[in-house]
């Protein structure tokens, strides 16, 4: 059965998307640890990050690093945090979030945003990466 990251993907499920490539996509979590809360996925479905064959993982990579550089220059912070989990959804995903503090990776604590705040602040963030 086909992942939620999988439906988002081929267009089934509506998200906030902020870059894609061949092989990858990266949208807004719906429910942000912090604003800014990037996933970052591999269009193909693996749900175990080191079951990606080498080409993939170190492309998956480059691309959240290409994301990250965006989304610091729209979300300004001291660092983008990365953290990969993979028990909520069996896709790989990684998360990308602006952090000022320790306690701004806490999946514990999230923060409110309208559907227009995620609309515009995705917009803003895709024209920040090149």
């Amino acid at each position: 059965m086909a992942t939620i990251f999988s439906k988002i993907v081929a267009g089934e499920i509506p998200c906030y998307k902020v870059a894609e490539t061949e092989h990858c996509f990266a949208f807004l979590d719906i429910n942000p640890v912090v604003r800014g809360h990037v996933l970052c996925i591999p269009k193909k479905e693996v749900d175990y990050i080191f079951d990606l064959d080498d080409e993939l993982f170190t492309e998956l990579h480059l691309f959240a690093k290409r994301v990250a550089k965006g989304l610091k220059k729209v979300c300004p912070c001291i660092k983008i945090g990365e953290a990969v989990v993979g028990i909520d959804v069996p896709h790989v995903h990684i998360h990308l979030m602006p952090l000022n503090k320790p306690g701004d990776l806490n999946f514990s604590h999230h923060v409110e945003m309208t559907p227009e705040e995620l609309k515009n602040l995705a917009a803003e963030i895709a024209s920040a990466i090149e």
